[in-house]
């Protein structure tokens, strides 16, 4: 009986901390709960109970389109990076009560010591809080387009492709010669845009479905609306469509996996390289209108150069393969625009507004610098 009383305890007190994580946690209001909890609560059930509530908040996001991924990434950013890790520990908590083919690529933890207990341990953590905060976050949580997001994949590129680009892409993010850069740059876009139109010169005509994959870019503040403009301009070069979700900071990118691939690893670079740039453009660049205008800039001049490499690239494929490649374009670009119509079947078109001319200036300029002719004669390999 005992027992049973303890598991009722858990239940209600797990409830009641739901119950107070939907309410703005202000100081006075995280104190209030505090007081709460310990006129409520037996300390023996506290931790358990943190740990139920926050199982119980986690386990409809699944459901919602989710992924252990986008659930840590969003706690990052809506909460911050301390808080992150029990996002995180969270995940490998729950996963052990979920099934092997849902485990795959998640770290199990074995349940015998509660969350909250592990957190209390760590110095200058507050335990009570961040459940609160984690648990708030998940259940104000929107839901997500149903089909599961692909996390990277790069079964399908040459290893010795990829290491070669990832190493250019870190070479162009970290020198200080924008000449450099945009000659590192540019040699990365065309080793994938290459090794890309090739793959699906010789694959393509196996394919007897195109598949399109979904990547979801996660972006970091503050701008993240003018930022999200260069995930389009990338994506739309490579064959595919971004759709941004603002409220959340979310790009979600729809395409074939080789694309996806070249997307993500452009962006992550061009955004490092865009803010150097920024930070260096000199006077009136602190101006949140000089830095919006100055992003929305770069990256629009970074479509027009990706554009033009992307026609370059598949018309020396075509002049080496013949019009084979033209009909696996197509069928995979219809795949795409099908998928998007299928997550996304309220699509609206957002316009931006540019009020700082200098900015717009400076970033076409950056842009200019940091993308995408070849180069070839700036490389020594």
């Amino acid at each position: 009986m005992a027992a049973y009383e303890s598991r009722d305890q858990v239940a209600v007190a797990a409830a009641l901390i739901t119950e107070l994580a939907r309410r703005p946690l202000t100081p006075d209001a995280l104190a209030g709960a505090r007081a709460v909890l310990a006129g409520r609560v037996p300390d023996a059930a506290l931790d358990p109970a943190a740990e139920r509530a926050m199982l119980d908040a986690v386990d409809p996001l699944w459901a919602r389109g989710w992924t252990p991924r986008d659930l840590v990434e969003v706690v990052r950013r809506r909460i911050g990076a301390t808080t992150a890790p029990l996002a995180a520990e969270l995940v490998a908590t729950d996963a052990v009560r979920r099934p092997a083919t849902w485990r795959t690529g998640v770290e199990t933890v074995p349940g015998d010591v509660p969350l909250l207990t592990s957190w209390r341990a760590r110095t200058g953590v507050d335990g009570l809080g961040a459940v609160l905060r984690l648990v708030g976050t998940m259940l104000s949580l929107p839901p997500l387009p149903a089909a599961p997001a692909v996390e990277p994949d790069t079964s399908g590129i040459d290893p010795k492709v990829l290491a070669r680009v990832r190493g250019l892409l870190a070479k162009a993010e970290s020198t200080t010669f924008a000449e450099e850069a945009e000659a590192l740059s540019a040699k990365a876009q065309e080793l994938m845009a290459r090794h890309a139109l090739a793959a699906a010169t010789v694959t393509g005509a196996a394919e007897a479905v195109p598949t399109a994959g979904v990547r979801r870019l996660w972006l970091d503040l503050p701008y993240t609306s003018a930022k999200s403009s260069l995930c389009h301009q990338v994506a739309g070069a490579n064959r595919c469509r971004a759709v941004s979700l603002d409220a959340l900071d979310l790009v979600t990118v729809v395409g074939h996996p080789t694309d996806l691939d070249t997307v993500e690893l452009l962006t992550t670079s061009l955004l490092v390289q865009a803010g150097r740039a920024m930070a260096g453009a000199g006077s009136g660049s602190r101006t949140r209108s000089f830095r919006h205008a100055f992003l929305l800039s770069y990256a629009t001049r970074i479509g027009e150069r990706l554009r033009a490499a992307g026609e370059a690239a598949e018309a020396a494929a075509r002049a080496e393969s013949g019009d084979a490649l033209l009909p696996v374009l197509a069928a995979r670009g219809e795949v795409v625009e099908r998928t998007v119509a299928e997550l996304f079947p309220r699509l609206t078109t957002k316009r931006f507004s540019v009020g700082n001319a200098a900015g717009w200036r400076a970033g076409r300029e950056a842009a200019d610098a940091a993308s995408l002719r070849v180069g070839r004669e700036a490389l020594h390999e």
